[in-house]
């Protein structure tokens, strides 16, 4: 279609407008971060106007001119108490530059369209894991913190009066407790987004000739290797729930700083998680980084723990009760590939199959559910295993189709890193089939946490027109609320919060988009929704940083 007559056609619906809704409350939803060229390009449209037949347009900001028009497609799906939700398709328009859509009196944010539109995203997702830094790490916007951990050692119900060192590594959210089960599946997911694609992942901002991911996992391991617990069990959480007792400060003027319990435990759970990612950094350091002393410690402490698995329970119950896996067959058999590749010994990958066909074909992703990542690995000896996968991915289709906004999932606690979960499984299924089934479900997934979802809103901070911007992050809010790559929690069904009654700071501003099955605020004080953790993080920059 000619610019002239986009030009009438523009005119003709006017040309003023308020964004995300205009007089006849008209809601568009998009990915406010933007596209590649040849991305899929859609967006979400709700209002209580039948808007059938109704022409979209998209504008250039620059030049303010429309360059590509066409009819928005009515969903057979309902969003909360709207009357009609529309799609809009926009993937043919491939120039770069910045743009918006426009529809009658209302405009979405802008959003860019060019080829390096993910780099800086996938950067300050890596830059979150510097602000989580602990002890001496040179960490981002605080000074060194917890320099004593951990003070004591709780056994069961026993606390023993002595030290070890558990310095070092990440605190997991936005308090300053740390974990062994979130920082292996946060370690491991930094070393296998190099693997998987290292010239996606070989920027070096402080030239020393080392990947800033690379450097930044090796503070995972460092903390994995001193987490090792005589040579028997793991220190699996550091801090109790004192931490949420003594108001919110900063890291270094941490009261409690000389007051850290170590929890010591097993379980082959933890042995899963801990193993497969000592053996990739092995790998890694072995014949990527040529640091041969390193690799071979890595491998050593990985073979050791891996010949407990029989000998220890299922489930490690330490701590305090958080980050309790329901099952340990998924993370063994990714731990027992991951030995196979490090050793090159068949034991290993006769035990990955038995363990991941136990597992089956996971529907969710999370530090608790990694059998995608076992499976694709698997498959690369085995390709019956690709199945799996494929199963996930039917799955996550079939419930996303039923949805205005596509979330292939129910919304639980930790949903953003969930919905990038379906993402993270197309990408390994694309690698081993080069088939594009699944593309646009992993499209709308990747968009959803970036503002194509109901309240209009990216999650990640700083990126958007209208980002998570009260995260609850202790560091985030004695920086005014900014914390670059934040990533929040997601949403929930109403239902997570059950009995909870939070006091809000602010008035909720999305209250008209509120539903029982998906509910946000962006809240300080709000932890179920907006808090963001080292396990989203590492799960965003695999699938954003593959995007690049």
């Amino acid at each position: 279609m000619s610019y002239k007559i986009l030009l009438f056609l523009l005119l003709a619906v006017g040309c003023s407008g308020a964004q995300n809704g205009g007089e006849d409350d008209i809601f568009i939803r998009v990915n406010q971060a933007g596209f590649k060229p040849g991305d899929i390009k859609t967006a979400i449209v709700f209002t209580d106007s039948d808007l059938s037949g109704t022409k979209f347009f998209i504008i250039d900001k620059i030049a303010d001119a429309p360059v590509f028009t066409d009819r928005i497609k009515k969903l057979n799906t309902k969003f909360g108490d709207f009357k009609f939700s529309y799609e809009v398709d926009f993937t043919d328009v491939k120039d770069e530059g910045k743009y918006y859509i426009k529809i009658k009196d209302s405009v979405s944010p802008q959003f860019s369209i060019n080829n390096k539109v993910y780099d800086g995203l996938t950067a300050d997702l890596l830059k979150f894991f510097s602000v989580q830094r602990c002890g001496y790490t040179n960490p981002f916007m605080h000074k060194v913190c917890h320099i004593a951990d951990v003070t004591s050692i709780r056994i069961g119900a026993d606390t023993l009066k002595k030290t070890h060192d558990a310095t070092g590594g990440w605190h997991d959210a936005g308090d300053y407790g740390k974990f062994l089960n979130t920082t292996a599946f946060s370690t491991y997911m930094l070393l296998a987004a190099y693997e998987f694609a290292p010239e996606k992942f070989c920027m070096d901002r402080n030239n020393n000739n080392v990947s800033d991911l690379l450097e930044e996992a090796k503070i995972g391991l460092d903390w994995l290797m001193r987490a090792d617990y005589e040579n028997k069990a793991f220190i699996t959480q550091v801090q109790d729930e004192k931490d949420k007792t003594v108001g919110w400060r900063m890291p270094s003027a941490d009261p409690l700083g000389f007051n850290r319990p170590g929890f010591v435990g097993i379980g082959k759970n933890l042995i899963g998680v801990y193993v497969a990612a000592l053996s990739i950094g092995s790998r890694i350091w072995d014949k990527t980084l040529n640091y041969k002393s390193y690799s071979d410690k890595l491998k050593k402490t990985a073979i050791h723990f891996y010949a407990m698995k029989d000998d220890v329970s299922d489930i490690d119950s330490s701590g305090t009760g958080y980050y309790r896996d329901a099952d340990y067959n998924g993370k063994l058999a990714l731990a027992a590939v991951e030995l196979y590749q490090t050793t090159g010994e068949s034991n290993y990958l006769d035990d990955a199959k038995r363990y991941a066909e136990i597992a089956g074909a996971e529907s969710w992703w999370g530090w608790g559910n990694m059998a995608a990542f076992a499976d694709y690995k698997i498959a690369r000896y085995d390709s019956s295993f690709t199945d799996l996968l494929r199963k996930s991915l039917e799955h996550y289709k079939e419930h996303s189709e039923k949805r205005t906004f596509g979330e292939g999932v129910d919304l639980y606690w930790g949903s953003n890193m969930t919905l990038l979960g379906v993402s993270l499984t197309n990408l390994l299924y694309q690698r081993l089939t080069g088939d594009n089934t699944f593309a646009k479900l992993a499209r709308i997934h990747e968009d959803y946490v970036l503002g194509r979802n109901q309240w209009g809103v990216s999650f990640v901070c700083c990126h958007g027109e209208r980002y998570a911007a009260h995260l609850h992050h202790q560091i985030g809010f004695f920086n005014n609320g900014k914390l670059p790559g934040g990533f929040a929690g997601g949403p929930v069904m109403k239902s997570v919060y059950g009995d909870l009654k939070l006091e809000y700071k602010t008035p909720d501003s999305f209250s008209k988009f509120q539903t029982k099955d998906a509910y946000y605020r962006d809240d300080f004080v709000d932890y179920i929704t907006n808090e963001p953790t080292i396990s989203g993080n590492a799960t965003a920059i695999f699938v954003f940083g593959n995007l690049k």
